[in-house]
């Protein structure tokens, strides 16, 4: 019982599980500076969190620390703060409605799938694919140039935010009709051991 409880806590301490628990720490004063319109602090902040996401995988690679725990958490960490973010900037006004309610749509579809085939056929691993990570990437810029607006508003920051805006669309409605085909196309296969519905 105590080499479990051993083995549990030593999951947790491994560098770049503590790094991504870091960012998920990150998320409420991220989310206070936005509220207090602190965009100087927030976007300082969001550099941060991309640095730990940038960082944990790079190190559990090169540490060979790579867990179980590490492979669910880094995907959450990540869902938690974009979700938040792109919440909390509509509701400032700052991201268009559209952009939000397509993300979370498509965010929301992926689960119903994922369970609807739990459900049916049992667990089933769904790596990230290209256009997933190509999703993530133009959520992450936009977000990042929509704090750097507030900042700046020289042309460039404009036509950047515009560009980042356009490519969150693309992508989320490609990746999300990508995911859709690969779990039609594996619907007919054997089930895994394991699940992890992630882009």
């Amino acid at each position: 019982m105590a080499d479990a409880a051993k083995e549990r806590s030593n999951r947790f301490r491994t560098t770049p599980n503590l790094l991504t628990l870091l960012r998920i720490c990150l998320a409420p004063f991220l989310v206070s500076a936005i509220l207090e319109n602190r965009f100087a602090l927030s976007f300082g902040l969001f550099l941060a969190a991309g640095l730990t996401d940038a960082l944990d995988g790079t190190l559990a690679r090169l540490l060979k620390q790579r867990t179980v725990l590490g492979h669910y958490l880094d995907p959450v960490a990540d869902k938690l703060l974009l979700s938040t973010l792109f919440l909390l900037l509509t509701f400032k006004g700052l991201i268009p409605e559209q952009v939000t309610v397509l993300v979370f749509g498509r965010d929301v579809g992926i689960l119903v799938v994922a369970a609807i085939q739990y459900a049916a056929v049992g667990k089933r691993e769904f790596n990230p694919s290209i256009f997933g990570k190509a999703s993530t990437l133009a959520q992450v810029t936009t977000v990042a140039v929509v704090l750097l607006h507030r900042l700046t508003p020289v042309h460039w920051v404009v036509v950047f935010e515009t560009w980042a805006l356009h490519a969150t669309v693309l992508m989320t409605v490609v990746s999300g009709l990508h995911y859709a085909w690969t779990a039609a196309r594996r619907a007919g296969a054997p089930a895994s051991n394991g699940i992890a519905a992630k882009d």
